[in-house]
């Protein structure tokens, strides 16, 4: 089933709900500071449990501390969907201060 690329104001409905969250270009990235090594990559193994969930993979960073994202969807062309939206919902829910991470 194809998936609908997002308008650009639905994009921006989306991101109002989503604090944190920005449309680079195009695609929806946040960063997370997780205060350590160790927090910031559990934070990398629950995100990928996710994805593999929504069969939904983003791009994903490690720093020292910190977890970047960068999503879209490949097979609209490279264009922000619901897929993506549903990924940063999932994903904020895994942040600290949202329940479980």
């Amino acid at each position: 089933m194809p998936v609908e690329p997002l308008s650009q104001k639905e994009i921006e409905d989306r991101l109002a709900e989503l604090p944190g969250w920005s449309l680079d270009g195009d695609r929806l990235t946040r960063s997370y500071r997780l205060g350590s090594h160790f927090a910031a990559t559990a934070m990398v193994v629950h995100i990928a449990r996710v994805q593999e969930e929504l069969d939904h993979h983003s791009d994903l960073t490690l720093g020292y501390d910190t977890v970047s994202l960068s999503v879209h969807t490949h097979s609209a062309g490279g264009a922000v969907t619901e897929k993506d939206v549903e990924l940063a919902r999932r994903v904020e829910d895994l942040a600290p201060g949202h329940g479980a991470h």
